[in-house]
């Protein structure tokens, strides 16, 4: 614990000085953007020095795309706040060469033996500077923080979006993720009972008949042939139930992974498709499942609608996403507010991602899904 103690102090130690480096920059670069400002010129390259400045020292400020117009606007005021820093770091360097001046006095002279006994009024000087200088430093370090703080809020306040902004923003968009994620669910289970209404169930239905007929039959041959009807009526029900299946969830892919599974829908699918995975690290069963989904709905599509030669699927990450684009070169035209594509949104967004889709009449079509990740 009292080691936990000392690094906690030493890192507080080490973040004040560096907010200070930050903040005695801040100090000069307030003069230079106010002559920015007023001439009007490099207002977009000095603001973007000075957030670069902010979130290197500090910590980053929230900030919409920069305009001439607003950057102008922030440089004009801003250099009153670097006008408080180095107000604030002139009286704590000030303070701190007194405070320096007399503990060197006291250990140079020895035993302050300038204070005599009825020279009073002295030592009363001394505590009258010495008191007071104590509270400013004190004020003035705790201070530099304060006015590090007042930089980030006034980037924010004028190029960008307040906390309690972005939080509201953050909550509305995660009500309406969860409602379009319910909504989601319920497409994906009208076409489970669809797909199990209209395939499986029609097969079953034919197989029971069969197995009627077989058993009222006489005729032998006419019982083999029935037989074998039936045979292969069951046979289609299995693979149409293992599809229906596959496409709720692929057992493989908890089995042997993202690329495992999409070798298994490069193999079942109806047009040739090719697979290029760049992959560092797993990016987690959450993760893999919307890809997969993604890759799946992408084919489906491209083999029902855009009669392809060939469909590629590439996936590869990054340290902050991992994403996945498929590219067919069929006719295009793919509509993104169809069923199949508005569903794949709904799924990427769930997992705050983002779905873009180009298709242009006479192709290519790219559907392409960044996923955020750890």
């Amino acid at each position: 614990m009292h080691q936990e103690g000392q690094l906690s102090a030493g890192s507080l130690v080490r973040r004040w000085f560096q907010v200070l480096l930050g903040l005695t920059i801040g100090s000069v670069t307030g003069m230079a953007g106010l002559v920015a400002a007023a001439a009007d010129v490099g207002v977009v390259r000095l603001t973007e020095y000075e957030l670069g400045r902010i979130e290197r020292f500090d910590q980053a400020a929230h900030t919409n795309p920069l305009t001439r117009k607003g950057c102008r606007r922030y440089l004009a005021v801003r250099w009153l706040v670097g006008a408080l820093g180095a107000g604030v770091i002139c009286m704590l360097a000030f303070w701190y060469f007194v405070a320096g001046s007399m503990v060197s006095a006291w250990l140079l002279g020895g035993d302050w033996a300038f204070i005599e006994e009825d020279d009073r009024v002295s030592l009363g000087l001394i505590l009258l500077v010495l008191v007071p200088g104590v509270l400013v430093i004190f004020v003035t370090t705790v201070g530099v923080m304060g006015v590090a703080a007042l930089d980030r809020w006034l980037a924010t306040a004028l190029l960008g979006t307040s906390q309690q902004t972005l939080l509201r923003q953050r909550v509305a968009e995660l009500t309406s993720t969860r409602a379009e994620v319910i909504e989601a669910i319920d497409d994906e289970r009208r076409r489970i009972e669809r797909d199990l209404h209209d395939g499986v169930q029609q097969r079953l239905v034919a197989l029971a008949m069969l197995i009627g007929r077989a058993r009222r039959t006489k005729d032998e041959d006419h019982l083999q042939e029935l037989l074998q009807q039936a045979q292969d009526t069951a046979g289609e029900a299995i693979d149409e139930l293992r599809e229906v299946a596959t496409r709720v969830y692929p057992a493989v892919l908890d089995d042997s992974g993202l690329e495992a599974a999409l070798e298994v829908l490069a193999e079942r699918a109806s047009v040739r498709v090719d697979i290029s995975t760049e992959l560092t690290k797993a990016p987690g069963k959450a993760l893999e499942a919307v890809i997969y989904f993604v890759a799946s709905e992408a084919v489906t599509n491209a083999a029902k609608h855009a009669d392809p030669s060939v469909v590629e699927i590439s996936v590869w990450s990054s340290r902050s996403e991992v994403a996945v684009l498929v590219k067919d070169d069929g006719v295009g035209g793919a509509d993104r507010t169809g069923s199949g594509l508005s569903g794949l949104a709904r799924r990427v967004k769930a997992v705050d991602g983002a779905l873009d889709v180009l298709s242009p009449v006479g192709g290519p079509t790219m559907i392409c899904a960044r996923l955020p990740c750890a």
